[in-house]
C-alpha cells in the first residue's frame, strides 16, 4: 500500500514539474512573440528587433506573473508612434499566448528528458 501511494505522489510530481515547466516556456515564448510583433510595429528590423524580444523575455522572467511585457510594449510603441489601438495590442499579447501553446504542443511530446522520470515503467 506504502509503494502504492509513493507511486501517486511521484506521478503527481512529475505532473506539477512538467505543468510548470509548460507555463515557463509558454510565457517566454509569449513573450519573444508579442515583442517581435510588437518591434515590426515599431519599425525594427534585424538586430534590434532580436534584442528587444530577448530584453522581453528575460523582463518576463523577472517579472512572471505580471503583465510587465505588455506595458513595457504599451510605453515604447507610444513615442514611435506605431498607431495602433490599446485594444489590438492586448489582443496581440493574449493571441500570442494560444500561439506559444500550440508550438509547445507539437514540441512537448520529446520534451521528456533524462531529468524527468516516466512513472509506473
Amino acid at each position: 500500500m506504502t509503494d502504492t501511494l509513493r507511486e501517486i505522489e511521484k506521478g503527481h510530481e512529475a505532473k506539477y514539474k512538467l505543468d510548470e515547466e509548460l507555463h515557463f516556456k509558454a510565457r517566454c515564448r509569449r513573450a519573444k512573440l508579442f515583442s517581435l510583433w510588437a518591434a515590426e510595429r515599431m519599425r525594427m528590423t534585424g538586430d534590434e528587433a532580436q534584442q528587444y524580444a530577448k530584453r522581453m523575455v528575460q523582463l518576463s522572467i523577472e517579472q512572471p506573473g505580471t503583465d510587465a511585457v505588455l506595458q513595457t510594449v504599451l510605453a515604447d510603441m507610444q513615442p514611435r508612434d506605431a498607431g495602433i489601438p490599446e485594444p489590438e495590442v492586448v489582443s496581440a499579447f493574449a493571441g500570442c499566448l494560444a500561439v506559444a501553446l500550440e508550438q509547445l504542443a507539437e514540441e512537448f511530446p520529446t520534451a521528456l528528458d533524462t531529468d524527468h522520470v516516466r512513472v509506473g515503467d
